[in-house]
């Protein structure tokens, strides 16, 4: 059975990341860490497979990530291709992108939501050893990717990109198998929320002292962003509640967040070339970052770009996910057969349609 808060913090994580991406305002980042909660929720639903099926949920986990990126591939490669791009045979890592696949000069700003891709397939790789010592030495095993991230931002270790990103991501995925062994929601609170104020003054004081381009924006601070998304994380999982019956009461808002997590990778991947589109035309008719209307139409726009793709597409998740394909998920379900009272001795008739 899904777990519908789990889906809310899914569907808040990927509308802020949208929305972040049309307007640029560097206060989300911090309001709503969304990719560390991704790669979060991500870790726990990895530790729940690898529970189930072992090493074979590595398998599962690509055969569901993979095909959606194929589907942008085979537009967008073509396309760059005609434009300029070189052939080479690292074309190859759009198939898999075990390193950020090449892409001209504007691909390479429409696409660049790829490093998350990029991250989530080296992260499953890596699950089932990270499991294993997890399983025997659960805090160890947590706290490793943030001090590697540590001694990388102290210059103590000059990391190459990928350690980085473990020392960043990594941490959260660790969270998130945590969070599925229930021991976030094990730690009493005189525990839980000290340990979280702490990461939050820590990671606040970093980013207050190190502000990047963009100001206090998580995304040009690694350890600050760690620290800061780690509090966030012990409190929306470490306090999840029991459920969300709320939820159920409005079929608009339940039916919503069944479709953005049931379309996640596809509004993730294609929400970016949208607003990179979009960026000529709003300069044309002059809708500036601090015009708060221009700002609300180019959000909108955005947004139903990604839905009508999300219409054309959506589907690949599904079909990836071995479901029966839906152009918009989450509708009525078939009603289950119940076989009719029968005389006794007569013959009962078969459901070919069933299993």
């Amino acid at each position: 059975m899904r777990n519908r808060y789990l889906d809310v913090l899914r569907f808040l994580a990927i509308v802020r990341v949208v929305v972040y991406h049309v307007t640029g305002w560097a206060t989300l980042t911090l309001v709503f860490p969304a990719m560390s909660v991704m790669f979060a929720l991500a870790g726990s639903l990895m530790a729940a497979s690898l529970t189930r099926s072992g090493p074979a949920a590595v398998g599962r986990r690509l055969r569901r990530l993979l095909p959606s990126l194929w589907v942008l591939a085979a537009v967008f490669v073509p396309a760059m291709l005609l434009s300029g791009m070189s052939v080479s045979p690292r074309v190859l890592l759009w198939l898999f992108p075990i390193a950020d696949p090449p892409a001209n000069d504007w691909g390479a700003l429409a696409l660049s939501v790829i490093w998350y891709l990029r991250d989530y397939l080296w992260f499953v790789l890596a699950s089932p050893v990270a499991f294993w010592l997890f399983r025997r030495a659960p805090l160890p095993t947590v706290l490793a990717p943030y001090l590697l991230l540590v001694t990388i931002e102290a210059g103590i270790y000059p990391a190459p990109p990928v350690l980085r990103e473990f020392g960043l991501y990594f941490g959260a995925w660790m969270l998130g198998f945590a969070h599925h062994a229930g021991m976030l929601r094990r730690l009493s609170g005189r525990v839980l929320y000290p340990v979280a104020i702490a990461l939050a003054v820590g990671g606040g004081a970093w980013i207050v002292g190190h502000p990047g381009p963009r100001g206090y924006d998580l995304n040009d601070n690694h350890l600050g962003n760690a620290l800061w998304s780690a509090a966030f994380i012990l409190i929306v999982l470490g306090r999840a509640p029991s459920g969300v019956a709320w939820l159920g009461r409005s079929r608009l808002a339940d039916r919503a967040v069944t479709v953005v997590n049931r379309r996640a990778l596809t509004i993730y991947l294609w929400h970016m070339p949208f607003v990179v589109a979009l960026t000529p035309l709003v300069d044309v008719v002059g809708w500036s970052h601090q015009d708060p209307v221009g700002l609300a139409i180019r959000v909108l726009l955005v947004f139903a770009l990604v839905g009508l793709v999300t219409l054309a597409v959506g589907w690949v998740e599904d079909v990836a996910a071995r479901r029966r394909p839906e152009v918009i998920p989450g509708g009525p379900s078939r009603p289950a057969v119940v076989p009719a009272q029968r005389p006794a001795g007569e013959q009962a008739t078969v459901d070919v349609n069933a299993g």
